[in-house]
Order: C-alpha cells, then sequence, then structure tokens
C-alpha cells in the first residue's frame, strides 16, 4: 500500500511538473509573441511617423544682389529643405506656405522677424532626384504684403489684359564668371599675371581655350533635367567666363527660370568648388564686363510688319532709359563704359547688327521685317522680374 501511494505520488508530480513545464513554455511563448506583436507596433508608429518620401528645396532671393554687403563673391538666393510624407506633385498650389528668419537675412527687424515664402513655381530637383523638388518662393512681410524686394509681385501688377494679349516672349542671356574658392581669382588664370588677351576664348575649345567646361556642362544638364527653357550654353569673351540662355519664357516666367537656374548654378559649384558671381566687372582692365541681354518681343512685333511695333517700342524706350539703368544692376557703371561691347550708360541709342547700342536689332529681323528687339543694358546681377517689368510697362502701358 506504501508502495502505491509514493508511485501515485510519484506520478502526481511528474504531471504537475509537466503541466508548469506546459504552462512555463506557453507562458514564455505568449511572451514572445506579445513581445513580437509590440515590437511591431512600436515599427508600425515608427513608419507611421517617419513616413518623409519628399524633399521640397524652398527657393527665394534676398535683395541684395550685388550689394556691397554682398561683395564679389556672394549671392543674393537663399533656400532651406521641407519634408512631405506623400509626392506633393509640380503644381505650386499644392505646397504650403513657409517662414523664415528675415533679420537673418537683412529683410525684416529681429523683434518681427518672420517673413512668408510663397510657393509660385515648382520643378523636379535634378540634383536629389524624384520625387524631390525646387520650389521658386516670394517673400512677403509678417504684416502679409509683399516684401519690398519681392519684384515678382510688382511684375504681376503690369500684366494687364492687354498685356496679356500681346503675349510677351523673352530671352535671357546670362552670362557670369567663374571664381576660385578662397581666392576669389577667375577660376583657371594662372597663380601669377594674366592669360593671352581676349580673342582666342569666345566659343573656343581646347585647354588653353576654355577653363570651366564641366560645371558648365553639368549646369545645362541639371536645368534641362529640372525642365527650364534653356536654349544653350556657350564660353563667352573673357577667359572664365561663359554664358546660357533661358527662353523664349513669358515675363513671370523668365524671372523664375533665371532664378531657379542661378540657384542650381550655384549650387553645382559647391561640388566642384568653384564660386559662380555674377558681377558687371569682376576683372578690371581691358576684359570685357558681364552682362544679361535681353530679348524681347510681342504678338505684334513678331508678325509681318513687326518693324512698326519694334521701332515704336525703341522710341518710346529712349524717352525713359535712366528709369532702366536705375534698377538694371548694382556696379552696372563699371561695364557700361562704351567699351568692350557696351553703350555708355548714359547715352542710349539703337542699331541694327551693333553690339556697342544700347538696344541691337539682330541682323535677321531687319532683312525679315519682324522679329524681336535685343535690350543689352541689364547687367549680369540683375533682377530679371524687373528687366520683364519695366519693357512691359515702358512699351505697352
Amino acid at each position: 500500500a506504501t508502495t502505491d501511494i509514493l508511485c501515485l505520488t510519484f506520478l502526481r508530480i511528474l504531471a504537475y511538473g509537466k503541466s508548469v513545464k506546459m504552462a512555463m513554455s506557453l507562458r514564455s511563448s505568449m511572451s514572445v509573441k506579445a513581445n513580437r506583436a509590440a515590437s511591431g507596433r512600436s515599427r508600425k508608429a515608427l513608419h507611421v511617423t517617419c513616413a518623409v518620401v519628399q524633399k521640397a528645396e524652398y527657393i527665394w532671393a534676398d535683395g541684395q544682389e550685388g550689394a556691397p554687403i554682398k561683395g564679389l563673391i556672394f549671392n543674393e538666393l537663399r533656400s532651406k529643405t521641407k519634408t512631405f510624407e506623400k509626392e506633393m506633385g509640380l503644381d505650386a498650389a499644392d505646397y504650403p506656405d513657409w517662414s523664415y528668419d528675415g533679420s537673418s537675412t537683412g529683410q525684416a527687424k529681429g523683434n518681427n522677424s518672420d517673413c512668408i515664402i510663397r510657393p509660385v513655381r515648382v520643378v523636379p530637383d535634378p540634383i536629389r532626384g524624384g520625387p524631390h523638388v525646387l520650389v521658386m518662393c516670394e517673400v512677403f512681410s509678417p504684416d502679409g504684403n509683399p516684401h519690398p524686394t519681392n519684384n515678382r509681385a510688382k511684375l504681376r501688377e503690369v500684366m494687364t489684359d492687354k498685356v496679356i494679349e500681346e503675349d510677351c516672349w523673352f530671352g535671357f542671356e546670362q552670362e557670369y564668371t567663374m571664381l576660385q574658392k578662397g581666392t576669389a581669382k577667375i577660376y583657371g588664370w594662372p597663380q601669377a599675371g594674366y592669360p593671352a588677351p581676349q580673342g582666342p576664348f569666345y566659343c573656343g575649345v581646347g585647354a588653353e581655350a576654355v577653363y570651366g567646361r564641366p560645371l558648365a556642362e553639368a549646369h545645362l544638364e541639371a536645368c534641362m533635367k529640372a525642365g527650364l527653357n534653356i536654349s544653350g550654353i556657350n564660353a563667352e569673351v573673357m577667359p572664365g567666363q561663359w554664358e546660357y540662355q533661358i527662353g523664349p519664357v513669358g515675363g513671370l516666367d523668365l524671372g523664375d527660370e533665371t532664378h531657379l537656374s542661378r540657384w542650381l548654378l550655384h549650387r553645382l559649384g559647391e561640388d566642384f568648388g568653384i564660386v559662380i558671381t555674377f558681377h558687371p566687372k569682376p576683372m578690371k582692365g581691358d576684359w570685357n564686363g558681364t552682362g544679361g541681354h535681353t530679348n524681347y518681343s510681342t504678338k505684334s512685333m513678331r508678325q509681318p510688319g513687326g518693324m512698326v511695333p519694334i521701332d515704336a517700342a525703341i522710341e518710346r524706350l529712349s524717352k525713359c532709359h535712366p528709369e532702366h539703368m536705375a534698377v538694371y544692376g548694382i556696379g552696372n557703371d563699371e561695364r557700361m563704359t562704351g567699351k568692350h561691347e557696351t553703350c555708355d550708360i548714359n547715352t542710349f541709342r539703337s542699331g541694327t547688327a551693333d553690339r556697342g547700342a544700347s538696344i541691337r536689332i539682330p541682323l535677321p529681323v531687319q532683312l525679315k521685317g519682324y522679329g524681336y528687339l535685343e535690350d543689352r543694358r541689364p547687367a549680369a546681377n540683375v533682377d530679371p522680374y524687373q528687366v520683364a517689368r519695366l519693357l512691359i510697362k515702358n512699351t505697352l502701358l
């Protein structure tokens, strides 16, 4: 009997141990599953809170291009990155306003410093790649009105029904000069002395004739990928100086695309270790300055018989020369001396195929009897919105 009791007790203990082991195993399994579930929830929560898929580079101008505070090597463009949890597309209306510290850009006082940036044009970002974008913005003051540096808003004011009907086209020839980082010497120039005199460099080819082509080519490619209306590039008269052309485009697009293309040029310069300047006369002496020649036409000018409105526009422009020169670029007097393919800054004259004129009529236009005119007065650092505004205002309104 005693033996039977011991056996029964042993069996009960064994059964209990198995049940305990099974319970512990079940508890452990449940714990692992719970941990996994919690971990999954954690990852899911993390995924939800950090699911940013698009970078948008908001770009604006501080209105100080060429100002003494900027000097030769600094530019007016500013930008910062905003992220989004979904792809926002290319419609500027779908992007929210943002703000920045205007006291740090010279556009506001510290006690009321928030300036508003409002998207007006969105293009693909050719540097970061898709789905990322570049966002051109207008600047507004803390009170909600356009900031005094917002020349795009001033251009919008002259876009009347008459102007829209005339379908104005612009082509902007943006010249620029490459500088060696840290020295402000022109890129490619010898460390001591000067290169050969001007002559072999314009539209040249070869290591002795052209400096900085890799950056110029990268910039062309970037503008094309961004969908900008870039028409071409060429090496310019002074070695280390280049030009690209934006257009033909409308007035607002002229400013938007020129600013976006300038930003891309500066941004790529970071990667190449090259500084870009739009200074009108980066090298004193017998060297060409740097301009922003602007081709301009209206629908009437582009039709047969268009020489009549072209001549009428030139006559009107001759009467407001000082108004244009006041905003056609800081330091433009150093460039417009009457030499190096410029007219004297205080003189207005026009001519066919005359690159020393204020307004040039291209020979093919004169021969056809219609087309466009070229305003050769703007400096490279001019605000393109201002060029479009004044050409429209003083030829159509």
